[in-house]
């Protein structure tokens, strides 16, 4: 059977993060998703060793404050539940903002949710600044090839075509508001955060404009 492995049952979770959700740390998040299963009743395995937990596994973090509608982890169960059963009972006990959608089971012997996963699509959303102004500024900022950024007194230079495999693009939602889509090249040295971008290019042309939400609608995984 699929995702039985001598660990168990890997059973795939997907949630999405919103709301007041969106300002809680990857390890406030870990913990509060723990909390779902043992509230769930899920016949989860645990680890070995002196401070036992459930044997979960996480995919990339998302920064504090961003969003996110393709969210997964991983959980071991000892034997087999439905998924849409056990999709089910999670969904009953999750917050309302960092809520399970859905579940399958994977191959045992699949990557992590973190090695397999390569890219990130982002929608940043803006105010104070036309899709016009956006758009060229974007357009300028990849044009230059690079992005440096200044940090408690270290530089870090970002290659664009290497980290950016698309190039944005800007669109007006059906409220009027200003949006970006962004495709970022992602591993486990970090990445280039989205709003960092946007802000960076419209500060290079000396435009206004301010970043109201960001949001990772996408992981693409091989």
């Amino acid at each position: 059977m699929s995702g039985v492995s001598s660990a168990g049952f890997r059973l795939r979770v997907t949630y999405a993060k919103s709301g007041r959700c969106r300002f809680l740390s990857h390890l406030e998040v870990t913990r509060a998703l723990e909390r779902t299963c043992r509230r769930a009743g899920l016949p989860y395995a645990v680890t070995q060793g002196f401070s036992p937990r459930i044997k979960m596994a996480f995919g990339p973090a998302l920064p504090v404050g961003t969003g996110g509608l393709c969210e997964a982890f991983d959980v071991w169960l000892t034997r087999y539940v439905p998924p849409a059963t056990a999709a089910e009972a999670l969904a009953r006990v999750s917050a309302p903002e960092l809520m399970a959608a859905g579940a399958a089971y994977v191959d045992g012997r699949e990557a992590s949710l973190t090695a397999g996963s390569s890219v990130a699509r982002y929608l940043v959303e803006t105010e104070e600044v036309d899709a016009r102004t956006l758009r060229e500024a974007l357009g300028a900022q990849v044009r230059t090839g690079e992005l440096r950024l200044e940090h408690q007194g270290k530089t870090k230079v970002f290659d664009l075509p290497r980290v950016l495999p698309k190039e944005p693009w800007v669109e007006v939602g059906e409220d009027g508001e200003v949006r970006a889509h962004l495709t970022v090249l992602i591993g486990p040295d970090g990445s280039l955060r989205p709003e960092t971008l946007v802000l960076a290019a419209l500060s290079s042309i000396g435009a206004p404009g301010i970043v109201t939400r960001v949001t990772r609608t996408e992981i693409l995984r091989p």
